[in-house]
């Protein structure tokens, strides 16, 4: 049976995720802002199957909260095999040009509390020698584009830090995956118009449980997007800043 924390458990994705681990009767631990909308999800992880299921309210942005409710989630499921950390808000690139608080604003939810609680968890999953930890990034973090780099440029921060985290912790028996979904279907993305390059958040979070299984060190979800990105970065500077993207 596995013992799975997931932080920012009512995003789209993380509870999708949530209801595979739930119907292979695993012990789910969640963590999340809102209270009234975690205890939906409590009840539903319960009906699926889950073994049992225990929750958190946590702004994440409350860096001086991130080790108790750790501690808690820890009690909860005795051990943690397996760490996913889901949450971050889409940027209004335009709101974050014009102001340099909201840009630090949001570079801190969705760079710097969850470099923190990677730092935190990085450290009880070392001191285990076993577990994985998965972290949802984003192709946007490949390059930097007009259309959303203050979004990109902390999805890179995360992405870096899980390299650079995984290199330390494999050789302590701790996998380290990195999520790149690219556009995905979901309530943060309502405004957008969809095409054939969206996918659904079920489909996402399958990919995600198969690659914590697998241990990939790094999963771009639908995998075309990897060829995507691939081709993105090898656009040469000149070229690529007169493109519109």
């Amino acid at each position: 049976m596995q013992r799975v924390l997931i932080i920012g458990a009512t995003s789209a994705i993380a509870e999708a995720t949530a209801r595979i681990y739930a119907e292979r009767g695993s012990r789910l631990h969640l963590v999340a802002r809102t209270p009234a909308r975690l205890d939906t999800v409590v009840e539903d992880l319960r009906i699926r199957g889950a073994a049992d299921v225990g929750r958190d309210a946590l702004d994440m942005n409350d860096l001086g909260r991130h080790e108790a409710v750790l501690d808690s989630a820890w009690a909860a499921l005795g051990d943690v095999d397996v760490v996913l950390v889901a949450h971050g808000t889409l940027p209004d690139q335009k709101a974050c040009e014009a102001s340099v608080e909201t840009a630090m604003a949001e570079f801190a939810t969705n760079a710097t509390s969850t470099i923190a609680l990677l730092t935190l968890i990085a450290n009880r999953m070392e001191r285990a020698g076993r577990g994985s930890i998965a972290v949802i990034s984003s192709v946007a973090g490949d390059r930097g584009r007009a259309s959303n780099y203050l979004y990109g440029s902390a999805k890179a921060a995360v992405s870096t830090f899980m390299s650079g985290l995984r290199q330390r912790l494999s050789k302590r028996g701790v996998d380290v995956v990195t999520i790149k979904p690219g556009f995905v279907d979901t309530p943060m993305t309502r405004d957008f118009k969809k095409g054939t390059l969206w996918a659904k958040p079920d489909a996402v979070a399958a990919g995600i449980v198969k690659a914590v299984d697998k241990g990939a060190p790094v999963a771009y979800l639908p995998w075309f997007w990897f060829v995507i990105m691939t081709i993105i970065r090898a656009v040469p500077e000149l070229i690529f800043k007169r493109v519109s993207l």
